[in-house]
């Protein structure tokens, strides 16, 4: 009984989600709750849908804004651990610059010192391992991590490989059996399941001491673009093509094309150590896996199919 209640303790710990509502934050959230702890989450809108599938999830939903200090002071009162991830600034919709993304990251971590909190962990991208990487929304990141690096609390910083989900793009579907991509059907690269994510964050949070100044590069599996064209065409049942995107595409947008420039680099891969991180955290999420549960529905969606 004393161990279980020490758990218990351990585990209902509450912890401050930012990003809940997309797929990063919402897989920390639910792991969160699935391991009996309280969590809270500063959303923009308690009433847009995503929020109110956290509350009936059981997510403490409150209302706030990166732009709003005061609304993060408020939201932090009472938490003990901190997940922190902001909107990409060059994902399209995101409405932020990379100053703003720099800024707002610098603001959690801030508060989140004077609030006393007794674990950050701060999600950034296992493409900037090897160093700069001459995009801005990745290299911004960099001074991110660096400023992490110097709180006073103690931090984890995990890098977080190619989503998996990123291969169920709409646009990157121009066709329903084509799949455009930053790498060609040679290059390696490291992908991770979004709700991969959750699990590793969450066991991370778990086990705060172990992990307090780390910074750990994730990843389930690795893959060329012929093992993804593979799966998903067993998967859909009928063949498909996978391709870097097209050079007339690149050559309008550079910062797509320096991307893609990365990949052909081997910038993708050679990250993470899979081998340490499922002795870790436990068996991680495969393309295969991916694709025979959430994956598969997500691309038939987008696919028309």
């Amino acid at each position: 009984m004393a161990i279980q209640n020490a758990i218990n303790a351990s585990t209902a710990r509450p912890t401050l989600v930012f990003g809940a509502t997309g797929r990063q934050g919402g897989a920390v959230a639910r792991t969160a709750i699935g391991k009996g702890g309280s969590v809270r989450a500063l959303v923009r809108d308690p009433a847009s849908v995503a929020a109110r599938a956290l509350s009936a999830y059981g997510v403490e939903v409150v209302r706030g804004d990166y732009s709003d200090p005061a609304s993060i002071r408020a939201a932090m009162k009472g938490i003990d651990r901190v997940f922190s991830t902001q909107p990409n600034s060059g994902s399209a919709g995101s409405g932020l610059t990379d100053a703003d993304e720099v800024r707002y990251a610098k603001l959690v971590a801030d508060l989140a010192v004077e609030a006393g909190v007794g674990h950050l962990v701060y999600s950034s991208a296992s493409i900037i391992s090897q160093g700069p990487t001459g995009v801005p929304n990745l290299d911004c990141k960099i001074e991110i991590e660096d400023h992490v690096r110097r709180l006073s609390i103690p931090w984890t910083i995990v890098r977080p490989s190619t989503f998996m989900e990123l291969l169920a793009t709409p646009d990157f579907w121009p066709r329903p059996d084509l799949l455009h991509f930053f790498a060609g059907s040679k290059d390696p690269v490291e992908f991770i399941a979004t709700e991969d994510i959750g699990k590793i964050v969450g066991a991370i949070l778990e086990r705060g001491d172990r992990f307090a100044a780390r910074t750990v590069n994730i990843a389930g599996d690795l893959l060329d673009g012929e093992k993804i064209q593979t799966a998903i065409g067993k998967e859909l049942g009928q063949p498909i093509t996978f391709a870097r995107f097209p050079d007339t595409l690149l050559e309008q947008h550079p910062m797509l094309q320096r991307t893609v420039q990365l990949f052909a680099a081997g910038r993708g891969a050679g990250n993470a150590d899979l081998t340490a991180l499922e002795h870790e955290f436990g068996r991680l999420t495969r393309l295969e896996d991916w694709l025979s549960g959430t994956g598969g529905a997500l691309l038939c969606s987008v696919r028309g199919s």
